[in-house]
C-alpha cells in the first residue's frame, strides 16, 4: 500500500513524487495569476517590486510584496537583489507553466489516456494541426536519434 503524500495540495491518485511533492503548487490564486500576467508580458524582463506594485494601484505595496514572495517560493519567479532593490523575473514562460498544469492534471487521474483523448477531441482544428506537427517533429527527432532513416 502506498504511503500517503505529505503534501495537502497533492491530487495524484497514487503519488510517486516522494517527500518533495510539489503537486498543486502551480495553481495560482486570482492575484497571483494577475501578477504573473504582468511579468509574462515581457519575457526575460526583470521588474522591481515597485514596478509590479505600480501595475496594481488598488493594492497595497505590502500585499504585492507578499504575493511576489509566494511566487518565488512556488518557483514561478526568480528574485535578484541589487543593493536595496529586488528584481523579479519569470522562471519559465506562460507556455511552460500551462504544460506543467496539464501534466499535473493528467497525473491526478486514474485514466490519463482517456483524459488525454477527451482533451484532444475538444481541440479546435488549428490546435489539432499544431499538435500533429509537434508529434511529427518528435517522431522525426526520435528516429534520427536512433539512427534510422526518416520516412
Amino acid at each position: 500500500m502506498p504511503t500517503p503524500c505529505p503534501n495537502p495540495k497533492c491530487t495524484c491518485v497514487d503519488c510517486r513524487c516522494g517527500p518533495t511533492c510539489k503537486c498543486g503548487v502551480m495553481r495560482l490564486g486570482t492575484l497571483e495569476r494577475r501578477v504573473m500576467d504582468v511579468l509574462w508580458e515581457e519575457p526575460g524582463a526583470e521588474l522591481t517590486g515597485r514596478e509590479v506594485a505600480d501595475a496594481f494601484p488598488d493594492y497595497a505595496y505590502t500585499t504585492l510584496a507578499t504575493v511576489l514572495d509566494r511566487l518565488v517560493n512556488k518557483e514561478l519567479l526568480n528574485r535578484r537583489q541589487a543593493g536595496r532593490v529586488i528584481h523579479y523575473s519569470t522562471a519559465n514562460t506562460r507556455a511552460v507553466h500551462t504544460s506543467l498544469l496539464m501534466r499535473e492534471a493528467l497525473d491526478a487521474t486514474r485514466d490519463p489516456d482517456a483524459a488525454l483523448a477527451c482533451f484532444v477531441q475538444g481541440l479546435a482544428k488549428e490546435q489539432v494541426t499544431a499538435l500533429r506537427a509537434v508529434l511529427d517533429d518528435l517522431e522525426s527527432a526520435n528516429l534520427q536519434r536512433v539512427g534510422r532513416p526518416r520516412p
